[in-house]
């Protein structure tokens, strides 16, 4: 980002200099161009006769004026900076500009809806986008006041941090809101939300008495998807948890939900007007696991009203402590709170592998990272940040105990709220409240990278009995750090009902090299031993021999699913690093995942599966793997109940892996309805899914692509026929998505990342052979320092040429060797985009590791 960034240096300095009091933004929305006016009145403190500078990302600055005084735009304005000189001790600022609307997500997002026309904005500004929209000092510890006043079509509604007022209304099919100032806020939770959205209304009743409106919106060709009462029900269990939980009223005036279009995440926490994906909208059928996972991100978001809106970071290193309180807290409410009383299990499923493999690429880093400047931070929205970050308070809370986490959690909110803080303050009220002395768990956990590994060291008798019991643990040779553990020792049984039910646990403190568990010893041998029960631990695991030939053998046979998941969890780690081959852990799926009674964890198994088949397997026998676990897919398919979750899950699962003309045949007659299964719809999504796999198998083509559109010409459609046609098997095809994606000035986010996932779907690889090279020829001068962030990131990402990397050298590609090549010519001029390619090389460094160990077992 060439003169975007900012360091935080240069922060520090700023705030040093300046405390800001409050903003009037006048934002006129009723035109049509590429741009919009963008007013701004800053008052602010300054140390007399000092220099400092604002944000401003903007194609046009028509008026600065400082103290009554007219500064020259072109001398004053460059980059993303204006510069203010000889500042007095009490200051006002009126900057005047033409901001441009975006189309990648980023600053104030616009969409025009292909179903009616009509136009639909929204923003989104973390990290730093505030500035695409007024002039800000874009930096979390500078906070004010903000007042909006929006001009925009009177057919609109327009949604801000504050309660909506009544708009004036003019001769010419316009409006003006103007908002009552909000509560003091980080600039990067502020918002604005404006087009026809639809609108559902109801309503809550605070802790401290006070009566908060409660709204849900989403674009009105929606509307009649939009299951409210579910939502709705959601927000007031939410509520009622969190206040009970932090003993501190909600601290805002109203709650807006917005299900918004082409949104880059889940969702963000702008105070009181949060935005979503609009993916959450089910107009289709969706596994279980997509409903879990929309009420875990509602109260994600929910959390942040207190942590980091109502208390913020100072900076963006304790970006992890703003995330990870978030996805810790709201997966506690999820279990306690909502129907999801399973929620830890997933938590252990799809968090804790996310955090796992992240801990695990060469780009790992502490928890509390370095975070020197913006482009820092842009990358670190990973699985560190939110996965392990929630997996170590869990840890926390188990080292220092739930009472008194809560405790000093609700004296942190106290002391703290409308403030600035950082990972001391809140240590500070822990340490309080539980009097443990958190200075040496923090440098372990906090300020060290890695994950370390624990085994179970037993020894038993000529009869069976545990003589010794220890558990000892590993640290990785980069990482070499020896973390104390809070954890639970389980030891589970084969009853004669045949389920396996866990008969004695342990729980202890576990430090050092090995650790005796002498509770263990003298007990008759159970049928497995689980280390890190209950999942307290962050840490990677291991059973004993004898365990883990018992829990392959009978892991259907769980009762409960969080013990299930763990052996589960074991089994995939032991693939990815290379210990056992990937044709056993494929197995182990497809013989067992039948019995798998949680969405969730179906639905990784199902990714984790794709991975192991597609980049894991000897290539020798991929294409075998990857029909019989086809064939498999489709027969569990049969034999699930009808309209079940899993049936549709199999379906989906068996689509992605068509490949044999026999898949083909069946794909087609899914569509046309010649095939069916009882019970299961072939509604609008489940169509597209199936004609995507279709075409990438060479069984359909853009004609048919072309007729599917014509039957849902939606938004979402559009972004279907997008993908489907980019997974075309053909050179042709494949040049057109390589240009339409990488081109500056090409499509909107939502298409880019629709193409970009087609892309790479294909059955003959050598068509992607011609791009490696051009991939690493063209990632740093015409997509890293061209495009923003978030539309750069996907195609480094996403166009990496891993498909290509398979230990046999048939495609004459080196992928390893192409990466690096590129990483000794980047050097240090980059680091972001050095740590995207590192870790996608990585990633292809582990894929030709198991291909051997596959090889070699076979």
């Amino acid at each position: 980002m060439p003169g975007e960034n900012l360091t935080r240096a240069e922060a520090i300095t700023r705030a040093e200099r300046v405390q800001v009091s409050s903003y009037q933004v006048e934002l006129d929305l009723t035109g049509t161009g590429a741009t919009f006016a963008s007013h701004t009145t800053v008052t602010f403190t300054a140390k007399p006769g000092s220099d400092t500078f604002i944000d401003l990302i903007a194609p046009a600055v028509h008026k600065v004026v400082l103290n009554g005084r007219e500064l020259d735009p072109a001398q004053v304005f460059a980059g993303s900076r204006i510069a203010l000189a000889d500042l007095a001790e009490q200051n006002e600022l009126v900057v005047h500009a033409d901001c441009a609307y975006m189309n990648t997500g980023e600053g104030l997002h616009r969409f025009v809806d292909p179903v009616d026309s009509e136009t639909y904005l929204y923003s989104q500004f973390e990290v730093a986008d505030t500035r695409r929209v007024f002039a800000v000092f874009e930096q979390p510890d500078l906070k004010a006041t903000f007042t909006f006043t929006v001009r925009a079509p009177k057919h609109w509604q327009v949604v801000s941090n504050s309660p909506t007022p009544t708009p004036t209304t003019d001769d010419d099919g316009t409006a003006t809101w103007a908002f009552e100032p909000t509560e003091v806020l980080p600039c990067y939770v502020t918002a604005i939300i404006a087009g026809p959205y639809h609108r559902v209304t109801d309503e809550f009743t605070s802790s401290d008495g006070r009566t908060i409106d409660l709204s849900l919106f989403c674009r009105t060709s929606l509307a009649q998807y939009l299951d409210a009462d579910d939502l709705m029900e959601l927000t007031r269990a939410g509520f009622a948890f969190f206040e009970e939980a932090f003993d501190y009223p909600y601290p805002y005036a109203k709650y807006d939900q917005l299900f918004v279009p082409e949104f880059n995440a889940g969702a963000m926490e702008n105070a009181g007007a949060v935005t979503f994906l609009e993916n959450y909208v089910f107009r289709s059928a969706v596994p279980e696991a997509m409903v879990e996972r929309r009420a875990v991100t509602v109260l994600h978001e929910m959390a942040h009203m207190w942590f980091g809106d109502l208390v913020t970071m100072r900076w963006w290193n304790d970006l992890w402590l703003n995330e990870s309180f978030a996805e810790y807290a709201s997966t506690l409410a999820t279990a306690e709170a909502t129907q999801w009383t399973q929620a830890w299990t997933t938590f252990a499923s799809l968090e804790k592998s996310w955090a796992y493999r992240q801990d695990q690429l060469p780009s790992t880093h502490p928890i509390v990272a370095e975070i020197n400047d913006l482009q820092d931070v842009l990358v670190n929205f990973d699985g560190i940040t939110y996965a392990k970050g929630a997996s170590v308070l869990k840890q926390l809370v188990a080292w220092v105990g739930r009472d008194a986490f809560v405790a000093g959690v609700r004296a942190y909110f106290r002391k703290h709220a409308w403030g600035s803080t950082e990972l001391r303050d809140l240590l500070a009220e822990l340490e309080a409240t539980s009097g443990r002395d958190l200075t040496a768990w923090s440098k372990v956990w906090l300020e060290e990278a890695g994950v370390t590994l624990l085994r179970p060291q037993v020894e038993t008798d000529s009869q069976g009995r545990i003589t010794s019991f220890a558990i000892t643990q590993e640290a990785p040779e980069e990482h070499p750090v020896l973390r104390p553990h809070r954890i639970a020792v389980g030891c589970y049984t084969l009853t004669d009902a045949g389920t396996l039910e866990r008969v004695h646990r342990v729980e202890l403190d576990i430090d050092g090299a090995a650790t005796p568990v002498p509770d263990l010893v003298g007990l008759d041998s159970p049928t497995l031993i689980l280390i890190n029960d209950d999942d307290l631990a962050y840490a990677k695991v291991r059973l004993d021999e004898r365990s883990l030939a018992n829990a392959v053998e009978h892991l259907k046979d769980f009762r409960l699913s969080l013990p299930r998941t763990l052996v589960w969890n074991a089994a995939w780690d032991m693939t990815r690093d290379g210990e056992w081959p990937a044709a056993k852990f494929i197995d182990l799926v497809t013989t067992n995942i039948a019995a798998e009674t949680d969405s969730s964890v179906v639905l990784v198994l199902l990714r984790q599966l794709a991975t192991a088949v597609s980049a894991y397997v000897d290539p020798a026998h991929r294409e075998e793997t990857e029909v019989a676990v086809a064939d498999r897919l489709w027969e569990l398919g049969g034999a699930a109940d009808p309209g079940s979750d899993a049936q549709l899950q199999f379906v989906r699962a068996f689509a992605t892996h068509a490949v044999a003309p026999a898949h083909v045949q069946t794909l087609s007659g899914l569509l046309d309805g010649s095939e069916s299964l009882p019970g299961l719809a072939v509604d609008t999504d489940l169509r597209w899914e199936l004609l995507t796999a279709l075409v990438a198998a060479g069984g359909a083509d853009e004609a048919r692509i072309d007729a599917e559109l014509e039957l849902d010409p939606t938004a979402t459609g559009q972004r279907a026929a997008a993908g489907a046609r980019a997974g075309v098997p053909t050179p042709e095809a494949k040049e057109r998505v390589w240009a339409d994606a990488v081109r500056v000035d090409g499509l909107p986010n939502a298409l880019q990342r629709a193409v970009i996932a087609g892309f790479s779907r294909v059955r003959d690889r050598s068509l992607l052979a011609p791009f490696a090279h051009r991939y690493f020829d063209v990632i740093e001068e015409e997509v890293w320092n061209t495009h923003t962030h978030e539309m750069a990131q996907n195609i480094v990402v996403g166009l990496f040429p891993n498909v290509l990397a398979d230990i046999d050298t048939s495609t004459g590609v080196d992928v390893p060797g192409m990466a690096q090549e590129f990483l000794d010519a980047l050097g240090d001029r980059a680091p972001a985009l050095r740590r995207l390619v590192t870790e996608s090389a990585d990633g292809v460094r582990r894929a030709l590791h198991a291909q051997r160990v596959d090889r070699a077992a076979r």
